[in-house]
C-alpha cells in the first residue's frame, strides 16, 4: 500500500447484518439435509464477500451482541421490550456464523453488559485517531452518530449490502438537515419504536430538526421549552423526561475496554481446511468458490492448494468463464450463420431472452457459452427471417420464465418451439418450497456471482449497471448448465417430459381465455351486496348497535364481552375469530348473531370473488387467467389474476358463478372432464391394498364399498352418514389427518374417530403400512417421489422442532399422491393438445381447475374431441386400477358439470 493511502478498517454489526440476511433470503430455501437453516449465514457471507471485494479493507472485525440485556436494560427494563421473539430458525445460525468467520480468520468481538454498537463506536473512535479510514456496516440508525470526516456508515437495505446507502457527513446533512452527532437528539425527541423508547407525542422528525436548527442542541431545546408554543410545546414540557432518558440510552459508548484495537484486526488468509470442512457441513458450494477465489486459492474439488491462483489447472473457478461477452448485433445472413454455427457447438441449446414492452417483443438476446448476440426485432423488417425460422425450429432453446415471453412472441406472430429448459422451473423442481427464485437469485446461488442490476438510487442508470437481453441470455445459459448438473434422473425426466411440454400448452390457454358474461356477474354481485347488507342489518338489530363486521377486534368485543360467549383459541390480539374457530363456536354454542355473522362473511367473500372476476374480463369479453407452474410444492398448477380455483362448486352461488362462464362465439358447446377420485386411485396403486384395488376394479361406489367392510354391512345398507364418515377419513388419511382432526371434522367423539380409524386399518392394512413407510423412507432419503420421479424435499422431517417435524410428516404423506395426480393431469393435457393439432381440430382447451379441464367445442367435433379426451386422460398413467374419466356438456360451465 502506498504510504499516502490510509489503511481501511471495516467494522460490521454482526447481528444487524445477519438479521438483514435472514429476512432477505427465504428461510425454506436454505437448509442442509439434517434440517439446519442457513439463510442468515449464507446471506451474511455473501454480503461480506461483496464488501471485501468492493471496499478492500486492510483491517476487519465483526461485533456481536451477547444477549438483549445490557446496562441499558438495567436502567430501563422496557428497553427493546417490544421486539418479538427471535425466530427459532435464526437462533441456531449465529454460533455457526461465528465459526465460519473464525475459519476465515476474521476477528469477532462481544462484551458482557454492552451492545455491539458500543464496540463499533469504540473501535471507530480508535481507528479514526490512529489514522484509519473507517467503514461501519450497520442497519441500526443509531450508528449515524459515529459519522465523521474519517468514519462512513454503510447502511444496508432489506436486500443486503448490494444496496448500500453511504452516510458521510454530507449525506447525513442532505438526509436529515443536521450534523451526524445531532442525530441521537432527533431520535431522543421523536422516539425509537424499534427500541421501545417513546418520544415526545406530536413531535415528528421535521419538528425535531427545526428545533435543533433553531436552538442548537437538545439541552438548549429543553432549557428554553417555554419559548415553544402550542400543543406541541405543551407536549414537550410534559414529556421532556422521555427525551432526556432516550438521549442517555441512545448515546453509544466510545471507551469500552476491549483488550484489542484496530491494528490487531489486520486481514489474514483464510484457514483453508477449516473453511472446506464448515462449508461442506453447511452445503455451501458456490460460496466456497467465492471465498477461495477472493483469497487466490484454487478450488480443485478435493483438497488443494493454497498457492494456485484462480484459473489454474483443475480449478472450478476459471477467470475466462466469468468474462461477460460483449454482445454483437447481427442481421440477415450473418445472423443466420451465427445461429447455425453456435447451435452446432452447443448441444445443450442456446439461451434465449426476450425483451418485452407493453406485451410485445422489441428485442431478443441469444447466447452461447462464449458469445452473445442482440436482435432488435421489428415485425416489419425482413432482416430477421433467419432468426424467426430459428425460433420456430426444434433447435433446443433455454429460457428463464419462458411462458410470459412465449405468449408475447405468439401474439406478435412469432411461433416458438424447442424450449427444452426453463431455469425457473428447473430450480423449482430442485426446491419446490418457498418463493420461486429470480434469475438474480439463481446467478447468486448457482454461480456465486452477482447479476448486474441498476442502482435503485440512480434516476438514470449507468450503462454498465444495466443488463440487456443478450447478457441476460448468457447468464441464463450458464445457470441452466449448473442446474442441469444438480438434477437427478427422475427430476430431469419430469422437466423434459412433463413440465416443458405443458408450459407451451398453458401459454396458449392463457392467450385463448374463456368467455364470461359481464351481465350475469354484475347481477349476481348486486344480489350478494343486497344480501350482505340485509344480514348486517339483522346482526346489528340483535346487538342493538352497528359495528364493522370485518374487524376482528370489534367482533371479539361483541362475542366475548357483550354476548359472553365461550372464548375461542387465544391469539396475540385476543381470541380467534377466524372461520374455523367461529364455526366450532357456533356448533358448540349457537347464537343468532354468530349465524348472521358467518352468513355475512360468506356473502361478502363470494361477492369479492364475483367482483374480481368481473373486473378481469378483457376487451374480448374473455378472462385470461395466469397459470403458475411453480405455484405449489406438490406440482399442482395454480391460477392467478384472477384465481379460478377458489370458486365454490357445491353451493348455489358457486354454480351461478360458473353459469357466467360461457361457450365461446363460433363454438357449439363446452366440454368438461375430470378424473373420478384420482387421489384415492393413486393411494390404491401405491399401497397395493387388495381391498381398495378390488373396489375400483369392481366399479362400485368406493366409499360405499369401504363402508360396507368397515361397518360389517352390505353395500346397500351403508347409510349416508356412514358413507360421509368413510369419505372424510379416506381422504383425510392421505393428508395426515389425526383422530382428533377427524373427530372435529365429523363432529364425533375422539374415541369414536379412533375406533373408526382402527377399523379402517384393520381391513385395509396395506394403506396403514404404506402411509407409515412413506414417512420413514422420506426421513431417510430427505424427500418423497411421485411415480414419475418428481421429488419434494423434506429436511424438516429431522428437525428438533416438533411443530416443524409434525408439519413435514403430514405433508410427506400426501406429496407422492397429490404430486402424482398433478403429473398425470399434465401428461394428459400435453397429449390432448398434441392430438388436437395432429387431427387439425378447431376445438380449444380453455381451463384447468384442480383435476378438471374445460374445452370450447367447435361445431361437429364433439365425438372426436370426447374420444381424444377420454383416451388420453384414461391412459396418462399405468396404474393397478383404472383411471375413470367423467365428461359433461353444456352451454356454460355449470350446465356442463358432470
Amino acid at each position: 500500500m502506498p504510504d499516502n493511502v490510509p489503511p481501511t478498517l471495516l467494522l460490521i454489526d454482526g447481528h444487524s447484518l445477519a438479521f438483514r440476511a435472514f429476512y432477505a433470503l427465504p428461510v425454506d430455501s436454505f437448509q442442509t439435509r439434517d434440517g439446519q437453516h442457513t439463510n442468515a449465514i449464507h446471506g451474511f457471507i455473501s454480503m461480506l464477500l461483496n464488501l471485501l471485494k468492493n471496499e478492500k479493507p486492510t483491517h476487519l472485525a465483526v461485533a456481536f451482541d451477547i444477549s438483549r440485556f445490557s446496562f441499558r436494560t438495567r436502567e430501563y427494563p422496557e428497553y427493546k421490550g417490544t421486539r418479538g421473539e427471535t425466530p427459532a430458525e435464526f437462533i441456531g445460525q449465529i454460533p455457526l456464523l461465528k465459526d465460519v468467520l473464525h475459519a476465515m480468520n476474521i476477528e469477532t468481538l462481544e462484551k458482557e453488559d454492552f451492545e455491539a454498537d458500543d464496540i463499533l463506536a469504540t473501535l471507530a473512535r480508535q481507528g479514526s485517531e490512529q489514522g484509519f479510514r473507517v467503514l461501519v456496516v450497520s442497519g441500526d440508525r443509531d450508528a449515524i452518530q459515529l459519522v465523521t470526516d474519517d468514519v462512513t456508515l454503510l447502511y444496508p437495505s432489506r436486500q443486503g449490502v448490494t444496496d448500500l446507502t453511504r452516510y458521510d457527513r454530507d449525506k447525513v446533512f442532505e438526509r436529515y438537515g443536521i450534523e451526524p452527532h445531532q442525530y441521537p437528539e432527533i431520535a431522543a425527541l421523536v422516539g425509537e419504536t424499534s427500541d421501545n423508547l417513546p418520544g415526545i407525542p406530536k413531535v415528528g422528525e421535521k419538528t425535531a430538526v427545526k428545533w435543533l436548527n433553531q436552538f442548537g442542541s437538545l439541552d438548549e431545546i429543553l432549557r428554553r421549552s417555554d419559548e415553544i408554543g402550542g400543543k406541541v410545546g405543551e407536549s414537550l414540557r410534559e414529556f421532556q423526561e422521555n427525551a432526556v432518558r432516550n438521549r442517555r440510552l441512545n448515546r453509544l459508548l466510545t471507551d469500552v475496554e476491549l483488550g484489542a484495537g484496530p491494528a490487531d484486526f489486520d486481514r489474514k488468509p483464510v484457514n483453508e481446511q477449516a473453511v472446506r470442512d464448515l462449508f461442506a457441513r453447511l452445503e455451501f458450494r458456490t460460496l466456497l468458490e467465492r471465498v477461495f477465489k477472493l483469497d487466490g486459492i484454487t478450488v480443485d474439488g478435493g483438497g488443494a492448494s493454497g498457492g494456485g491462483g484462480a484459473g489454474s489447472a483443475g480449478s472450478l473457478i476459471d477467470e475466462q468463464a466469468v468474462v461477460v461477452p460483449v454482445p454483437s448485433n447481427e442481421l440477415d445472413e450473418e445472423l443466420g450463420a451465427w445461429l447455425t454455427r453456435h447451435s452446432a457447438a452447443e448441444p445443450f441449446g442456446l439461451a434465449l431472452s426476450a425483451e418485452i414492452l407493453d406485451g410485445r417483443p422489441i428485442g431478443f438476446g441469444v447466447a452461447a457459452s462464449d458469445a452473445a448476440v442482440f436482435v432488435p426485432w421489428s415485425p416489419d423488417s425482413r432482416d430477421y427471417l433467419p432468426f424467426e425460422n430459428w425460433l420456430a425450429s426444434d433447435s433446443p432453446k433455454i429460457m428463464h420464465g419462458a411462458k410470459h415471453q412465449i405468449k408475447a412472441m405468439i401474439s406478435a406472430g412469432l411461433p416458438t418451439t424447442g424450449i427444452t429448459f426453463d431455469t425457473s422451473i428447473a430450480a423449482w423442481l430442485l426446491k419446490s418450497d418457498g418463493t420461486p427464485p429470480t434469475l438474480a437469485d439463481l446467478v447468486d446461488r448457482q454461480l456465486g456471482e452477482t447479476l448486474p442490476t441498476p442502482d435503485p438510487n440512480q434516476l438514470v442508470p449507468d450503462d454498465d449497471s444495466v443488463i440487456g437481453p443478450a447478457v441476460q441470455a448468457w447468464y441464463i445459459g450458464r445457470v441452466a448448465r449448473a442446474l442441469n448438473e444438480r438434477l437427478d434422473e427422475g427430476s430431469r425426466s419430469v422437466l423434459v417430459d412433463i413440465e416443458m411440454p405443458v408450459l407451451a400448452v398453458l401459454a396458449q390457454m392463457e392467450l385463448d381465455g374463456v368467455a364470461v358474461s359481464h351481465a350475469q356477474l354484475s347481477e349476481l354481485s348486486g344480489e350478494l351486496s343486497t344480501r350482505a347488507n340485509a344480514l348486517a342489518a339483522e346482526a346489528f338489530a340483535i346487538i342493538e348497535r352497528e359495528i364493522n363486521l370485518g374487524s376482528p377486534k370489534q367482533i371479539q368485543e361483541v362475542l366475548f364481552e357483550q354476548l359472553g360467549m365461550p372464548k375461542t383459541r387465544a391469539t396475540k390480539t385476543g381470541y380467534s375469530t377466524d372461520a374455523v374457530s367461529l364455526a366450532d363456536l357456533q356448533a358448540s354454542s349457537p347464537h343468532p348473531f354468530l349465524d348472521l355473522l358467518l352468513s355475512h362473511r360468506d356473502a361478502t367473500k363470494l361477492n369479492q370473488i364475483v367482483e374480481t372476476l368481473d373486473k378481469s374480463i378483457a376487451s374480448d369479453r374473455r378472462i385470461h387467467t395466469t397459470y403458475v407452474q411453480t405455484g405449489s410444492s406438490t406440482g399442482r398448477i395454480s391460477s392467478t389474476d384472477p384465481n379460478l380455483q377458489n370458486i365454490p362448486v357445491r353451493t348455489e352461488e358457486g354454480r351461478r358463478i360458473r353459469e357466467a362462464f360461457m361457450v365461446g362465439e363460433s363454438f357449439e358447446t363446452l366440454l368438461t372432464t375430470d378424473y373420478s377420485q384420482i387421489e384415492m386411485r393413486i393411494m390404491a396403486h401405491l399401497s397395493e391394498d387388495e381391498g381398495l384395488i378390488a373396489a375400483f376394479q369392481s366399479g362400485e361406489d368406493l366409499h360405499r364399498f369401504v363402508g360396507a367392510r368397515i361397518f360389517g354391512v352390505e353395500p346397500a345398507d351403508v347409510s349416508s352418514a356412514m358413507r360421509s364418515k368413510v369419505k372424510a377419513m379416506s381422504y383425510g388419511l392421505a393428508y395426515g389427518l389425526s383422530a382428533f382432526g377427524l373427530s372435529k371434522q365429523l363432529r364425533i367423539p375422539t374415541s369414536e374417530a379412533k375406533q373408526l380409524m382402527s377399523d379402517y386399518f384393520e381391513r385395509f392394512g396395506a394403506v396403514r403400512d404404506y402411509l407409515r413407510n412413506v414417512v420413514v423412507q422420506a426421513r431417510e432419503d430427505g424427500y418423497t417421489e411421485t411415480i414419475f420421479g418428481r421429488r419434494r424435499m423434506f429436511p424438516d422431517l429431522n428437525s428438533p422442532n416438533r411443530v416443524l417435524r409434525d408439519n413435514a410428516e403430514r405433508a410427506a404423506l400426501n406429496a407422492p399422491i397429490q404430486g402424482t395426480a398433478a403429473d398425470i393431469l399434465k401428461i394428459a393435457m400435453v397429449n390432448i393438445a398434441a392430438d388436437l393439432q395432429v387431427h387439425q381440430l378447431k376445438s380449444r382447451m380453455l381451463l384447468q381447475v384442480h383435476d378438471e379441464l374445460v374445452f370450447d367445442v367447435y361445431p361437429g367435433e364433439w365425438n372426436e374431441l370426447a374420444a381424444i379426451v377420454t383416451a388420453r386422460m384414461s391412459t396418462a398413467a399405468e396404474l393397478k386400477v383404472p383411471l375413470d374419466v367423467q365428461l359433461g356438456r353444456g352451454q356454460n360451465w355449470n350446465e356442463a358439470a358432470h
